[in-house]
């Protein structure tokens, strides 16, 4: 008995492993992080679709199907509606079926479908056990691993839905989160996940309203809903400085739920703006050991360790708590970019660039990383121009030694009424506050504001790579740097007009700008402006041109371009001014003819300046431009002055 018992065994064993060899494999042999296998197939027009050619697609669904059962399209048909309304977010929808053409064709038709269907007659639908049962759903992430696998209707569909909403948000695409959250709403209106995820995307897309009201209804209720809702509003509380109250709720949820960790970084957060970075870091290593709580809250937890670890300068820690970060969570491009400012810091440029460029795979708008690439790729460019390098070298070494002897530039002799290049340099700029989740946020913004004004034309920025070696190698303290005289000093060295300083002030729910604008020559501060920025990429892209348009408005009103006249020819005059000083086609001056001196009491006064023609800018060269006379009370001649005719500008919302 006991030998046939065995030899039924054995007899099941041999069964399982025939099985398992035949045209369609074990469902085993598909888990997360596999690699999806390539395909091609066509659609009814005889397009073909390679899954392999897809590698720098980030969210990809492969939705095996039959078109002559309505239950197993729900899902397919919720994905079409969700695809017409968010048709410039990268998720691609790949439907697959062994249906007959004809039948496909009518239901592309019928349903108005925006996404390829694809016939498969090569056997596609048996490597991803995708014949039995129906409907089989793939979720696939960067580099075609799969992330998720779903078979069924009903409950699948739900839970597709909410896996993708999830997979929206860690993609940063809060918007979407919420429209797929909702749906999975519809299909079960006690769903706590997708109640949770569309609450998280609110408080992500700046709707905190909306996001406290999901929560709020959520706490009221008994068990997980309470828990889930309270670790909400405890986060919510702490960005809105309500600190006391946010306390008060994380005390609650450890007591009740103490094996999670999101309250924690909740905790953690605001420890670390009060200065108390050591509990602080408790805070955080308790987070990351607790075994509960979401994926998006887990891979957060080991990202705010990791920046903790890089603020204190455990740049190898922190990179282990990055790696942990993604391994959770594959979309998150805030980690991927945290590595690569930690690799930047080390002078690893070939790593670094390596995980911005992992980012914008991700998310192509991050304009985060964008910017961190472009830093790192000019810095690679610099080490790989042996002349250039030389250069730098020889200047920066110049610029030590004015400094050391508080020599500054030289300007030869000039008159004082031509303007000269407006050159700008950024000095000091801070972080202060609270531990914002991205690492490398002053350098972005001084980088980015950087490229908006030297393309403006108007303002040339001082290299940022000069500045940097600058800094290096004089070694200045921080109180050094915050010290207005070091700022005006630095500036003078580099022949800047101007030098902006500046915090970066990390609140819970925002960052907070402030940024002053010293002139080197007079030390008067034209400009002292101050801007809110939220954390999404694309907010900070707009915010950033406010105030790049703000900068460029206060030079233009307190330093007008003057110049004179050099030739007149007909109706058209030269003037010695252009490219270099920010002349742009279109600018208008007037020729300007001082007033005669009144004496008034026993005093000299200068009389009041007078227009006599107006002119518009029609060619423009480095050191020159031609100008169209469009009307003059008297023929014009050279050594006329000019000054620029400054036009209204809206600041504000208000002229």
């Amino acid at each position: 008995e006991e030998f046939m018992h065995r030899s039924g065994q054995l007899l099941l064993f041999f069964v399982v492993i025939l099985l398992c060899s035949w045209s369609k494999p074990c469902l085993s042999q598909f888990n997360p992080g596999d690699l999806a296998p390539d395909f091609i197939l066509e659609d009814v027009y005889g397009r073909p679709y390679q899954l392999a050619a897809l590698k720098d697609s980030s969210l990809i669904v492969l939705y095996f199907f039959d078109t002559a059962s309505p239950a197993n399209q729900e899902g397919l048909l919720t994905l079409n509606q969700l695809l017409s309304r968010f048709k410039e977010k990268d998720l691609l929808v790949w439907g697959i079926t062994k249906s007959n053409t004809n039948s496909i064709s009518d239901f592309i038709t019928e349903n108005k479908v925006s996404f390829p269907v694809m016939y498969d007659q090569k056997g596609i639908s048996a490597t991803y056990q995708a014949e039995s049962i129906l409907p089989t759903i793939y979720i696939l992430g960067p580099k075609r691993k799969i992330i998720d696998f779903f078979q069924g209707g009903g409950q699948s569909t739900e839970k597709m839905l909410i896996s993708l909403a999830e997979k929206e948000l860690q993609r940063n695409e809060p918007l979407v989160a919420q429209a797929i959250s909702l749906e999975a709403q519809a299909k079960n209106p006690d769903s706590l996940e997708a109640k949770t995820i569309y609450g998280y995307a609110a408080l992500k897309a700046d709707k905190v309203d909306e996001a406290e009201n999901t929560f709020n209804v959520l706490a009221q209720e008994s068990g997980e809903a309470e828990i889930l809702g309270k670790e909400g509003l405890a986060k919510i509380y702490a960005q809105q400085g309500k600190l006391d109250k946010a306390m008060a709720v994380v005390a609650e949820v450890e007591a009740k739920a103490p094996d999670r960790g999101a309250v924690n970084v909740t905790k953690g957060g605001i420890l670390y703006a009060q200065n108390k970075k050591k509990e602080a870091m408790v805070e955080y290593q308790i987070a990351v050991k607790k075994p509960e709580g979401s994926v998006i809250q887990k891979a957060e937890a080991h990202n705010q360790l990791g920046r903790l670890y890089a603020d204190t300068g455990n740049l190898k820690q922190a990179r282990i708590n990055y790696d942990q970060t993604v391994e959770l969570d594959p979309y998150n491009i805030v980690a991927m970019s945290n590595k690569g400012v930690a690799y930047q810091k080390e002078g690893q440029l070939d790593k670094a660039m390596g995980m911005f460029q992992q980012a914008l795979t991700i998310n192509q708008n991050d304009q985060f990383s964008a910017v961190l690439a472009r830093k790192t790729q000019e810095m690679m460019d610099l080490q790989r121009n042996i002349a250039e390098k030389q250069r730098i070298d020889r200047l920066v070494k110049e610029l030590v030694a004015r400094f050391r002897s508080q020599k500054e530039t030289s300007v030869p002799d000039r008159d004082t009424w031509t303007s000269r290049p407006m050159v700008l340099s950024f000095v000091d700029f801070r972080e202060k506050g609270g531990l914002n989740e991205r690492d490398g946020m002053s350098m972005v913004l001084t980088s980015r504001l950087g490229e908006q004004l030297n393309r403006s034309g108007r303002v040339q920025v001082v290299e940022r790579v000069i500045m940097d070696r600058l800094l290096e190698e004089l070694n200045l303290g921080s109180s050094e740097l915050a010290d207005p005289a070091t700022a005006l000093q630095l500036g003078r060295i580099l022949a800047a007009k101007l030098v902006a300083t500046g915090t970066l002030l990390h609140l819970p729910d925002q960052s907070l700008l402030s940024l002053r604008l010293i002139d080197t020559e007079t030390t008067a501060i034209p400009q002292v402006l101050t801007q809110k920025l939220t954390s999404g990429a694309l907010d900070i892209e707009q915010e950033l041109e406010r105030v790049n348009r703000e900068i460029l408005q206060t030079v233009m009103e307190k330093y007008p371009l003057q110049g004179f006249i050099v030739q007149v020819n007909g109706n058209q005059a030269v003037i010695n001014i252009g490219e270099q000083q920010g002349v742009v086609m279109g600018t208008s001056f007037e020729v300007i003819e001082q007033g005669e001196a009144i004496v008034y009491k026993g005093r000299k006064l200068q009389g009041l300046a007078k227009t006599v023609a107006r002119l518009e800018v029609v060619e423009v060269q480095p050191d020159m431009s031609v100008v169209s006379i469009l009307d003059s009370e008297r023929p014009l001649q050279q050594d006329d002055k000019v000054a620029e005719k400054i036009q209204p500008m809206i600041r504000g919302g208000k002229l």
